[in-house]
């Protein structure tokens, strides 16, 4: 297991460089000058030119990219043009409300998805089958905005049930941190158990297909046994894979459900600093997002080994 890890982590090596290398150069074929920006347009070119060079912006492209990947191998992301700190500081005071969000949407979609995806294979070709996987169509169908666009419309102007946007941290207190978060979470968690929804019918159907699971019908085992017991633990493995993308994509995923609802996460922090064309924050929180991510695949595969011992077999 340990060897298994140690490979999987140094693989992510030439992924992150990879990653590393197309964003630096991406964003800096992006038209528009951060001096520029900083400043205003009533900044004088000569004020311009001062500023270019205090951020080392006036050397070759090449430079900056050596530079900047030295500052990696050393732990250091750079420091925000705009904001005047470190990246990693600047990540870290917007990582809290999107991991609350992912966290909270996460929550919503399996409580949706999985009862609804056990109980449409359940009852294949009737039509509960066929409302449940309509509704799952038009839930990927339905743009995660629009629908927390709607519920913001009814929840938090007409009914006032609920506030429309902001944002309040844990610190205020968890129900009020949770008032804040519940639309824009329903709004991306629902979105999601309609891709959970249908991955656990079709497992749940190959599953309930084998030999093994006719010989418990044969046997008389209770339907309630032979679905919770048997089918759905070896049929959770292609589940967990679709779990742990979509968490995935809920923490990277969110910067226009983000900027709908005014919370200060990690989409609101790109997004400004795409605007302002502060390049260390773009390069520093991407290249962050990618190593969570691989770091959650890898977290993925080590639980296929607790659920399923066939797979620590495997590995060996």
């Amino acid at each position: 297991m340990g060897s298994y890890i140690l490979k999987r982590v140094l693989s992510m090596i030439p992924v992150l460089f990879i990653v590393a290398t197309i964003v630096f150069f991406l964003i800096h074929l992006v038209p528009g000058d951060p001096a520029a920006v900083i400043l205003g347009p009533e900044a004088t070119p000569q004020e311009v030119e001062q500023l270019r060079e205090q951020l080392g912006l006036n050397k070759p492209i090449y430079e900056q990219f050596f530079s900047w990947f030295v500052g990696l191998f050393q732990g250091d992301l750079g420091d925000s043009i705009y904001m005047r700190k470190p990246v990693l500081e600047a990540f870290s005071d917007h990582i809290g409300p999107t991991l609350s969000l992912a966290l909270l949407a996460q929550g919503i979609s399996i409580l949706i998805a999985i009862p609804i995806g056990v109980l449409a294979a359940k009852k294949r070709g009737t039509s509960v089958d066929r409302v449940f996987m309509l509704i799952a169509m038009i839930g990927l169908s339905l743009p995660s905005f629009l629908l927390g666009l709607l519920l913001m419309l009814l929840f938090g102007v007409h009914l006032k049930w609920l506030p429309a946007a902001g944002y309040q941290p844990i610190s205020a207190g968890i129900w009020e941190h949770i008032r804040y978060m519940i639309l824009p979470a329903f709004a991306l968690g629902t979105i999601q158990a309609a891709v959970i929804a249908r991955m656990t019918r079709s497992s749940m159907l190959d599953v309930l297909s084998m030999n093994y699971i006719k010989t418990a019908k044969a046997k008389g085992l209770k339907q309630r046994v032979i679905i919770y017991k048997h089918a759905f633990r070896n049929a959770f493995i292609p589940i967990l894979t679709i779990l742990g993308e979509t968490f995935g994509s809920l923490i990277t995923g969110a910067v226009v459900t983000e900027t709908v609802f005014n919370l200060p996460g990690i989409g609101q922090l790109v997004v400004n600093a795409i605007v302002r064309r502060d390049y260390e924050v773009i390069q520093g929180t991407i290249l962050i997002m990618a190593m969570m991510y691989l770091l959650l695949n890898l977290l993925i595969d080590l639980l296929y080994g607790v659920i399923d011992p066939r797979v620590r077999l495997s590995r060996k």
